[in-house]
């Protein structure tokens, strides 16, 4: 009995030590304070603008991620302390790069990925039609050798 009793007092802290570690996040439907409509307007303007770098396809407010739940409550702070947009963007960017930004600014450090897809696409192209001329021109250009095998053929010789 006595290790059922252990088993259960283990499972327990367990738990309650994972609800600890995660008290301070914010959660997504965790109603919030702020003291006017101002700071609420840009928590939630800036929550949908940076990515979640866990999930990479949706944003800190749509990511049930523990990161975007600390992501989420670093805004919060930042915001109800007064900072502006722009220096709670820029203090995610220098912690976690400009894939933090849902939609990244077009910079040498990024053009490389604006440009790809159109890079891609081109060199697609140029490649099938050099497929396409080399297929065509292999067709009907014949070496002297084949152009007598080919007339003998039609004659009937051979």
């Amino acid at each position: 009995m006595s290790r059922v009793r252990a088993l259960v007092a283990g499972f327990a802290l367990f738990f309650a030590a994972g609800a600890i570690g995660t008290a301070g996040a914010v959660a997504i439907d965790q109603p919030l304070e702020f003291e006017n409509e101002r700071q609420e307007e840009q928590y939630y303007r800036l929550v949908q603008k940076l990515r979640c770098t866990v999930c990479q396809s949706e944003t800190i407010y749509e990511s049930g991620a523990q990161l975007a739940a600390d992501m989420r409550e670093r805004v919060y702070e930042m915001t109800v302390n007064g900072r502006s947009e722009e220096e709670i963007i820029s203090y995610m960017t220098r912690r976690y790069g400009d894939y933090v930004l849902y939609k990244p600014p077009f910079q040498l450090n990024t053009a490389l990925l604006w440009v790809s897809p159109f890079l891609l696409l081109i060199i697609g192209g140029v490649t099938w039609l050099q497929v396409v001329r080399r297929r065509q021109s292999a067709e009907t250009e014949l070496t002297e050798s084949e152009r007598r095998a080919l007339e003998r053929f039609r004659r009937g010789d051979s």
